[in-house]
């Protein structure tokens, strides 16, 4: 079998005194933490659309980086060799997890029973390469934003016979998702919405979406699939009104049509920036619905108003993230690296570091918050911050059920004027993360 990145040995952790750049210096699976392995907590996984098809390519110039590994791009003899590299690449850094578009795997026809065809053949290649090293996928989904025909979206197409092949699409993404023993499957509308509203009928194309989510459900519980559905909100880029603005937004979606037992959230971090909102912010919303299902381990470019899809190194983010991953009991899903190198960054050696970056920065993440977590003073904090709702005769009648309008406004009386609510001490808190961070060895 050919060796695709001969010049790279295994990627093995050396620790933080090392400074071998082909090497974990924070990332040691077997490390324990919070009783259990580092590597169990952070299931990570290779997007096979930005490491094994991502050249460098932007709106500016085409690309620099090589991705043909030794074959003609567009052919089946290329997408086995994608095969072949993407399970080379995975087991020299240890990374147990694979996710995939459709249109990933295999060069997309213009007749789709010769593309579900290819995706028979590859998903056999796929299946042999997994089950002779153990690698597995995490999620799989279709890529319903790409092709001119989904314009104006998949679900919200204006089309039925564009919405008939949409559901083509994603019969047959669950198909292989299943066979391949998938653990969720995503949806990430990334032309679900509009662009004025002089065209469009928002209720229609919302009913429209839950439709064809419905039948996707239906679908896989028919054909064996036991894992969760997954929602990946984005706020904008490509449509100016996304429908899946923000994990709220997704939420109550998801409420309102009867699919919140099936579907949870993937959240991007890029995607949780554009919106307005921190990552941690979108985790918190999940967890507090019961619906936090997987990551897309990536970061966004603040001078930047679109998704760069960077590799992540915010330790602060990456701690805040696995504050709420800890918290939350850990997830259904696992971390993508839903990120790309930068267009300069173009040889197969860069690819490496930038996966040892990303799973360091959520090492380090990772150890940081559990020691937040041990240290006990923000959790303390917070607590005491609302002991007035349990620990004061009023605050247990709201808590209880037991207030009205009139005891609470008769209450107020008595009172004549309320103290300021206690201080919030946010520098003192963000003060404490410091504390944590910069003393950890």
């Amino acid at each position: 079998m050919k060796e695709y990145f001969e010049n790279i040995p295994a990627i093995k952790f050396e620790g933080s005194d090392s400074k071998n750049p082909l090497a974990f210096h924070f990332y040691d699976p077997e490390r324990l933490v919070s009783g259990k392995k580092m590597g169990d907590i952070l299931p990570f996984a290779m997007a096979w659309w930005h490491n094994l098809g991502a050249n460098g390519t932007d709106m500016f110039g085409r690309g620099a980086a090589d991705k043909s590994f030794g074959q003609k791009e567009g052919t089946m003899e290329h997408a086995k060799a994608k095969v072949d590299a993407g399970f080379e690449f995975m087991q020299k850094l240890g990374i147990k997890y694979f996710c995939f578009h459709d249109v990933d795997l295999v060069p997309e026809s213009d007749d789709i029973k010769i593309t579900n065809a290819r995706l028979d053949e590859i998903s056999d290649y796929i299946l042999l390469k997994m089950k002779s090293t153990g690698i597995k996928c995490l999620w799989g989904t279709a890529n319903m934003f790409s092709n001119p025909r989904y314009m104006n979206g998949a679900g919200s197409t204006n089309s039925a016979d564009v919405y008939s092949f949409a559901a083509a699409q994603v019969k047959k993404a669950l198909d292989v998702t299943v066979k391949l023993g998938g653990k969720g499957y995503v949806f990430w509308g990334g032309r679900e919405g509009y662009e004025t509203l002089l065209n469009t009928d928002i209720k229609f194309e919302l009913e429209n979406i839950a439709r064809l989510l419905t039948m996707a459900r239906d679908y896989g519980r028919k054909i064996g699939f036991k894992g969760d559905f997954y929602i990946e909100p984005k706020p904008k880029e490509p449509m100016k009104h996304q429908y899946d603005f923000d994990a709220a937004t997704a939420i109550g979606f998801l409420k309102a049509h009867g699919l919140d037992r099936d579907f949870k959230i993937n959240v991007e971090a890029n995607h949780a920036t554009l919106a307005g909102h921190t990552f941690e912010h979108e985790l918190r919303i999940c967890a507090i619905n019961g619906m936090l299902g997987s990551i897309d381990a990536n970061q966004g470019d603040p001078c930047l108003g679109w998704d760069t899809d960077e590799f992540p190194f915010d330790v602060y983010s990456a701690t805040f993230c696995m504050l709420e991953v800890l918290r939350a009991g850990g997830l259904s899903g696992g971390f993508n690296f839903d990120a790309k190198c930068r267009r300069p960054s173009y040889t197969h050696e860069d690819m490496f570091k930038a996966y040892i970056l990303g799973m360091d920065t959520f090492a380090l993440g990772l150890l940081a918050a559990d020691k937040i977590i041990s240290d006990g003073r923000i959790d303390s904090f917070v607590k005491d911050r609302y002991s007035s709702f349990f620990d004061t005769k009023i605050g247990k009648s709201i808590m209880d059920g037991a207030a009205t309008l009139e005891s609470l406004s008769a209450h107020a009386e008595k009172l004549g004027a309320p103290a300021l609510p206690s201080s919030g001490r946010q520098e003192e808190l963000q003060h404490i993360v410091n504390d944590v961070l910069f003393g950890l060895r």
